[in-house]
């Protein structure tokens, strides 16, 4: 029976997982956090249960979809989907609708906005290198500043000439001001397959947490083990291969784990930092470069039943730090365990280590009370209690260090007989959830005797979240 080693019980090692033990092989999976799921994981607190962010479940790739259906079935939920902009003291449509936006913005500002269009499609910004160069072509250098920059700078804390496109290209795929004016014209007429624009999604009834809880279960049905608050200190390799992985669990205990074939969610800048012997010069500066934007979400229950109608809010007004809210009430009932309450999810971007990052829970807490208040969404007096989670490495970071640090990487990495590195830090790559689940479960299948390029895991057009999520 073969081993495989496991590192990270995200979405990506814990679809791996799932397929390499129900086929038989000795799976061990290795989670640092005292539970699964990654940052896609769900945080009970009182009963209540919190996202690390929201994470709907939608997919065109139907292995993925089969196995959350085979997962949860009828825990597997339907919901309805709204979200919005709050922008300028307003709320606007989102996904962008262009009536809607021009109308909320005022005549003047609309007309200015259809010349700024019309003036890029005529002397379209060539070579596109930034984010905002690629916007821009899309959508015009008005909307963009209304509806990209403010936002976009907010998530990443660089500028947006800093971002690369090759993000923009990745995430805001098959969208641009024409399609989303076609689409408005023509919604009636054909169903939407742009991910962007769908209008409902599913979603387990106690949040994500609830999807990777039962894969992990699974898992251990099968013969496999999941390792909870297990550390990796160090890859040990021999002959282009990974002889052994080192591993301290949370009683201090320190041990090395030998097996045929290692599987890796972690972020690469940690991996390539825990390597023996260590590599060469290029490939450790390579792997210090990359970068990565952290985030944290303080979670407050309320006392008060129906807030708003919307699963979440992303807030571009640059007063408030704040940069989303996640309405966990409307994406299940059940996340919320008492009658005639309400509980959100209010997130801030940062770096760890930065002032935010490092500010008491308590003060976190009474900013995003104060913040919440001042948007008016809710009241000072609804809050019950409150909490925080920081989530670090959330999402990785494209910018010139990204586009030189890559090719090093991946050739390093593809001189290691028996390891395939998945998932979003794994690779590097801002995946959406199913992408990353189709990288574990394609790694598995090359075990067994595949030849899948993991690098080339992307989606296709018109498949992104025109977001920054």
């Amino acid at each position: 029976m073969q081993k495989v080693i496991i590192l990270g019980a995200g979405p990506a090692g814990l679809s791996a997982g799932y397929a390499l033990a129900r086929e038989g092989y000795k799976v061990t999976l290795i989670e640092k956090e005292a539970q699964v799921g990654g940052i896609s994981k769900t945080v009970e607190e009182k009963g209540y249960r919190f996202d690390l962010g929201g994470h709907r479940f939608f997919t065109k790739i139907e292995e993925v979809e089969d196995l959350w259906n085979e997962v949860l079935g009828e825990e597997f939920l339907l919901r309805p989907r709204l979200s919005r902009i709050y922008y300028r003291n307003k709320f606007f449509d989102y996904p962008i609708k262009p009536f809607n936006a021009l109308a909320g913005l005022g005549l003047y500002e609309a007309i200015l906005i259809l010349a700024s269009y019309m003036k890029v499609t005529i002397n379209p910004i060539k070579p596109e290198e930034s984010f905002e160069d690629w916007v821009s072509n899309r959508f015009g250098r008005r909307l963009y500043e209304h509806f990209f920059k403010s936002y976009t700078e907010k998530v990443w804390g660089i500028s947006c000439t800093e971002l690369k496109a090759e993000w923009a290209a990745q995430r805001i795929k098959g969208l641009s001001l024409v399609s989303a004016v076609v689409n408005a014209l023509l919604k009636q007429f054909r169903k939407n397959q742009i991910k962007t624009l769908i209008e409902e999604f599913n979603y387990p009834r106690l949040g994500p947490g609830q999807m990777y809880e039962a894969i992990a279960d699974v898992v251990k049905a099968s013969g496999g083990q999941v390792w909870l608050n297990t550390k990796v200190t160090g890859i040990d390799i021999k002959d282009n291969r990974i002889a052994a992985v080192t591993v301290l669990n949370h009683k201090g205990g320190k041990s090395e784990v030998e097996s045929d074939h290692v599987i890796s969610s972690l972020a690469l800048r940690d991996f390539i930092s825990m390597v023996h012997p260590v590599p060469q010069q290029p490939v450790l500066e390579a792997g210090n470069l990359l970068k990565y934007r952290d985030f944290l979400s303080v979670n407050i229950a309320l006392n008060s039943d129906f807030l708003f109608p919307d699963n979440w809010i992303y807030v571009h007004s640059p007063e408030v730090k704040l940069g989303r809210i996640q309405n966990f009430k409307r994406w299940s009932p059940s996340m919320v365990p008492e009658e005639g309450c309400s509980s959100l999810g209010l997130e801030y971007f940062c770096n760890e280590g930065d002032e935010l990052w490092s500010s008491p829970d308590e003060d976190l807490i009474e900013q995003a009370v104060e913040e919440i208040s001042h948007i008016g969404l809710a009241k000072r007096d609804w809050v019950k209690w409150g909490f925080v989670i920081r989530v670090p490495k959330a999402y990785p970071v494209y910018d010139d260090d990204y586009q030189k640090s890559m090719p090093v990487l991946m050739d390093y990495i593809g001189g290691l007989e028996n390891f395939q590195s998945i998932g979003r830090n794994g690779l590097h790559r801002y995946n959406n959830m199913d992408h990353s689940i189709l990288t574990g479960l394609l790694a598995a299948k090359n075990i067994q005797g595949s030849n899948y390029d993991l690098w080339e895991v992307n989606t296709e057009e018109e498949y992104h979240e025109e977001d920054n999520r």
